[in-house]
């Protein structure tokens, strides 16, 4: 880039100094100089056989001459007398300064072709394809680290079982070719971001012991049409030459998303000729060729058929996310790494952290790490991995944001009732914390459960759901009679529940059986009119039903404080002073009523 710019001023500086020498210069004819040098308007002249240029006086100039005169002479005429006869100096000029004014405009025109040759240079994408794709689609040297394997994936286990085919196949190909027997080209590995996807494939290539080429799928898209497509050929054809090998392509729908519906142009031409050389290239080998192609995306019901079907990507293997028993082995994978003091409890973590995927639980075990560290411990403990269980899921502390006594005290009361509440439903999820601390970006304060994974659940279980995110809202309102903004976020996650309840699980006796689309599955909320997909007397009944199961929610709330209202009041009081409870604190402020 500095090279392009000191031509540029190169160039410039060239065209100024040709520019300037030609400025304000008149070429006149030879019996007009001389009849300006007869009335006594030159000053100077500076002559050569085939050039005389005069120098205009200031008078001159005043009147209106130019900065210079320029005339060719008439051949064995003498100028000389005259000029003598007006006492003007003259003198000759040398050939080197006559061409001036041309050497400086050969520099300038070679100048401007040079930076247009590099530019065309840096625009081709013939030329620049190379450079730009030199270094990202190469295999991984399995030398130059520890190859990965199937011991540092946990939690996957199904995943794996699918896999090992694979490893087995890059292994020992003549025995699945012996039989007739044809191992898929390509697996698709599809989950949510986090759960192992990249790590899950070098570990195939890492078992099977043959070179990994890696690549993202957004670093084949460019500007110009067709180099998505050449950065395609280029790392099959790197695979080719090291066969068997495997082929990684991550986030595969910035390239794979369906062609239906698509009407080109711009960066949907690129997209779709680099998906149709993807294609082309799957085909083009045969699966005894050892070559194997993986993939991964959280979006496989955006990807387009053609490579979905057998031949392509015949198999697609589920990397979900991880129950209690996978996380509880994820951890511990990762807890190889950490000094762990001997009380340090990974089963427990691992049923505190539900819904977090491998990724989520690296996080925790390092900053963990990083708290031990930061107190000046050699282990790290449950202290600190509670800590950094919080700052994981809530976010971090913010010991300095001040809050007014009388804020202070309405979250308290809200926490608290959230907490009793969530306690004493039928399907109670144990409370783990109640904190008044603020944390992240708006949480004053926060409840935390530990709930059980389930997969299923059934109406009663939903409604003490409900029933628990107003609780909050709810105490508010047997403390001090009316509400805060505090329970915003509460009302929106409530809501979201109660309209899912009854537009996708059917969970209303007066809408009846019958699936409504909600925002979630159809890109808008299921209030909004005119759409097709319902009457608006079926959005009014929707709307009615989701009001009622909130009403119901509310009121259970209010009922299940309100028997409580001594411990409501005693939780709040030592949320207000200690800032948050424990397990065990919090059980013995509730007492029997637990």
């Amino acid at each position: 880039m500095h090279w392009t710019r000191l031509l540029l001023l190169l160039l410039f500086v060239a065209l100024g100094a040709a520019g300037c020498s030609k400025n304000d210069t008149v070429e006149i004819p030879y019996s007009t100089l001389k009849r300006h040098i007869a009335q006594g308007d030159v000053r100077e002249v500076r002559m050569s056989s085939t050039e005389v240029r005069a120098t205009p006086t200031e008078s001159a100039r005043r009147a209106g001459a130019p900065a210079l005169w320029v005339a060719t002479p008439v051949p064995n005429d003498a100028i000389v007398p005259l000029l003598e006869s007006k006492n003007i100096t003259y003198q000759g000029i040398r050939s080197d300064e006559s061409n001036v004014a041309l050497v400086l405009g050969i520099v300038a025109g070679l100048t401007f072709v040079l930076i247009l040759g590099l530019s065309y240079k840096r625009m081709n994408p013939v030329r620049s394809m190379t450079a730009l794709t030199r270094g990202r689609l190469r295999a991984r040297d399995k030398n130059a680290r520890p190859p990965t394997g199937f011991d540092s994936v946990a939690g996957v286990d199904e995943a794996k079982e699918e896999l090992e085919e694979i490893v087995k196949f890059l292994r020992s190909p003549a025995k699945f070719a012996s039989l007739g027997a044809r191992v898929p080209k390509g697996a698709l590995l599809v989950g949510p971001p986090g759960t192992g996807k990249t790590l899950l494939a070098r570990a195939v290539a890492g078992e099977a012991g043959v070179p990994f080429f890696s690549a993202s799928a957004s670093e084949f898209i460019e500007v110009f049409v067709g180099v998505g497509a050449s950065r395609v050929r280029k790392l099959f054809e790197q695979a080719k030459t090291k066969a068997p090998a495997i082929i990684f392509i991550d986030e595969l729908d910035a390239i794979g998303k369906s062609r239906a519906g698509s009407h080109g142009g711009g960066g949907t031409d690129e997209r779709e000729q680099t998906l149709n050389q993807l294609l082309v290239e799957m085909d083009g080998f045969d699966s005894h060729d050892g070559i194997i192609v993986l993939a991964a995306t959280n979006r496989a019901e955006i990807l387009d058929n053609a490579l979905l079907r057998p031949g392509r990507f015949d198999r697609q293997v589920l990397v979900d996310r991880p129950d209690g028993i996978g996380r509880h082995a994820i951890l511990q994978v990762h807890a190889r790494k950490v000094k762990l003091a001997g009380d340090v409890d990974l089963e427990y973590v691992a049923r505190r952290t539900p819904g977090m995927v491998g990724a989520d639980l690296e996080n925790v075990l390092n900053e963990a790490a990083l708290l031990a560290a930061r107190h000046e411990k050699s282990e790290v403990g449950m202290p600190e991995l509670h800590a950094a269980i919080d700052r994981v899921v809530v976010g971090l502390e913010r010991k300095n944001r001040l809050i007014n006594t009388k804020e202070r005290r309405i979250v308290a009361f809200h926490e608290a009732g959230h907490a009793i509440v969530a306690e004493l439903t039928a399907s109670a999820e144990p409370v783990h914390k109640v904190s008044i601390v603020p944390r992240g970006l708006a949480a004053l304060g926060y409840m935390q459960q530990t709930p059980e994974d389930r997969n299923l659940l059934q109406e009663d279980e939903l409604m003490d759901r409900l029933a628990v995110l107003l609780g909050g809202r709810a105490a508010e309102h047997i403390a001090f009679g009316k509400f805060s903004t505090g329970a915003a976020n509460d009302l929106e996650r409530a809501t979201g529940l109660a309209r899912r309840m009854v537009c996708e699980f059917g969970m209303s006796s007066k809408m009846g059986p019958v699936a409504f689309h909600t925002n979630e599955s159809r890109g808008r909320r299921a209030g909004d009119s005119g759409s097709g997909e319902w009457s608006e007397e079926a959005t009014g009944r929707i709307e009615a039903e989701v009001e009622a199961l909130l009403t119901r929610a509310f009121d259970q709330a209010i009922d299940t404080l309100s028997r409580r209202r001594a411990v409501l009041d005693g939780m709040a009081e030592a949320l207000l002073v200690q800032g948050s409870l424990e397990r065990e604190e919090f059980l013995a402020l509730l007492g029997e009523a637990a």
